[in-house]
């Protein structure tokens, strides 16, 4: 193997783009120091030793109406991304998450004989099952960051590596919960609920009155004495205005500051959330929850149609059952939440099942294993030299 394998990555998005720098440290770390990088990526990356073809916010666009004008530039840069790997000769391409864009780059590559590595898995298995046949015929590797993904690409011939989730890296089971309470005056013996309501404008106003009429009718019944709720900074006047009305004692954290946000979740009894990654993290610190969420009706009505999935929390799919509770849509009610918070509030078996489960659910993201970025690393290395032992032959 050459000293300095040069390794191509593109992350399209912040989240990629930290799971990406991880991924280069790790690298430094296997091969002594001895790779070189290249790619399109962000501050993080940037930061690790690679200089970005073009800034990453370009990829950064979410939604049909808001990318549409961006099309030209994007197949620009999509066939830029390409050329780029050419020309430096790669030893291999890794790219992270962003599948629209990376995916186009990976099928540009296909006759090029740099091998391809995508991190994070599209997920197949809650829709689009044929769509691991597809990214087979384009790929060379792919890394999981759930265990129970393997089986819906292993019959494609697709080469996989269970990773774990970048949660895992995190620190987030070291979160200081009691030092939280302390800092904002929360008394050891009250009882504290986590609101969290989503992080996009369009959960925060399906969510937020439902989760407000909920929090004041537990609150009048003494089960709870706190509300503490994660919020982004662009979303905070709203929730704090919302909150005002709740009559009870609140607390808001900015949300997008992680060691804020995991130690506020870790001073909580229990948690009343929508679904996505905050199950995940709350699993982690072994806080009890009520999954709820409600979406567009007709965005609904398609997902009825093609989700492949029994249950719509991140952590329930990975538990592989009903760990927690959920209510979905028509199901998301005061009536129904209400008794569903007192019962993991008050019920030490409903709290313990819960918990039981959630130490699973940590075990499978990685928790307390060797590091997600340390392994897929070491996978991307492997690839490296299977590569060019290839070549050799």
């Amino acid at each position: 193997m050459k000293n300095k394998p040069l390794i191509f990555l593109v992350a399209g998005e912040p989240s990629g783009d930290v799971i990406a720098a991880r991924l280069m440290a790790a690298l430094k770390k296997e091969t002594d120091g001895k790779v070189r990088f290249a790619g399109v990526g962000g501050t993080r990356m940037q930061a690790e030793g690679m200089e970005s073809l073009f800034p990453i916010q370009e990829l950064s666009i979410m939604g049909l109406f808001e990318i549409f004008p961006h099309v030209p530039k994007l197949l620009l840069r999509i066939r830029q991304t390409e050329k780029a790997a050419r020309s430096v000769a790669a030893d291999v391409v890794v790219t992270i998450d962003a599948p629209d864009f990376n995916f186009r780059v990976a099928r540009r590559l296909k006759d090029s004989g740099i091998p391809v590595v995508h991190y994070v898995a599209p997920q197949v298995w809650a829709w689009r099952a044929r769509r691991a046949e597809k990214i087979a015929k384009f790929l060379t590797h792919l890394l999981l960051l759930f265990p129970f993904e393997e089986k819906y690409f292993s019959k494609t011939g697709l080469k996989t590596s269970y990773v774990g989730h970048p949660l895992a890296e995190e620190k987030i089971v070291e979160a200081d919960g009691p030092d939280f309470r302390a800092q904002f005056g929360i008394p050891f013996e009250d009882t504290v609920l986590a609101v969290l309501p989503g992080s996009r404008t369009s959960e925060i106003s399906r969510h937020l009155q439902i989760f407000g009429e909920t929090v004041s009718a537990v609150a009048d019944r003494q089960a709870i004495q706190w509300v503490i709720i994660p919020a982004l900074p662009a979303l905070r006047m709203e929730i704090e205005a919302a909150a005002s009305n709740w009559n009870i004692k609140f607390v808001i954290v900015d949300g997008s500051v992680q060691e804020e946000k995991h130690a506020a979740l870790a001073a909580c009894n229990a948690a009343l959330t929508s679904s996505g990654t905050a199950t995940l993290e709350l699993a982690m610190l072994g806080v009890p929850m009520v999954v709820a969420y409600r979406a567009n009706k007709i965005t609904i009505a398609v997902a009825r149609k093609i989700v492949r999935v029994p249950h719509i929390a991140l952590a329930n799919i990975v538990a592989g059952r009903r760990a927690a509770p959920e209510f979905l849509q028509e199901a998301c009610t005061v009536r129904q939440l209400v008794p569903a918070l007192e019962n993991i509030l008050l019920d030490p078996t409903a709290r313990h099942d819960q918990i039981a489960s959630f130490r699973d659910i940590a075990r499978q993201l990685g928790v307390g294993g060797t590091p997600p970025s340390d392994l897929a690393a070491r996978a991307v290395m492997q690839v490296v030299r299977d590569s060019q032992q290839n070549r050799r032959n």
